[in-house]
């Protein structure tokens, strides 16, 4: 399983593993929605420690969930980012989104 969701009060957390591309992305997206739809958290929180690569899937991921918590005056908290994935976030702009950790 690419992802495992928890929820705490507010706060919808999603810990992700393996590949985060064109082929995982699409299954992570409707996963992490369907919480958001369940709970309107406060806090959305993706985990990468279980990430092994990401491409510009994994950009697009980030970026769709922000959309979709916003609504709800959501935040987005990316953790326990590698420093490459974490460098390529930053380049991308996603830092001015989320809070990358």
């Amino acid at each position: 399983m690419p992802v495992i969701i928890d929820t705490e009060e507010n706060t919808v957390i999603a810990r992700l593993s393996g590949e985060v591309d064109h082929h995982s992305a699409g299954e992570l997206r409707s996963d992490i929605d369907l919480a958001i739809e369940q709970h309107h958290p406060q806090k959305l929180i993706l985990d990468f420690n279980g990430v092994t690569f990401m491409d510009s899937s994994g950009i697009g991921l980030v970026m769709g969930r922000y959309n979709a918590v916003k609504p709800f005056g959501g935040c987005v908290i990316i953790e326990n980012t590698g420093s490459q994935i974490k460098k390529v976030m930053r380049l991308a702009g996603l830092d001015r989104l989320a809070v990358i950790k």
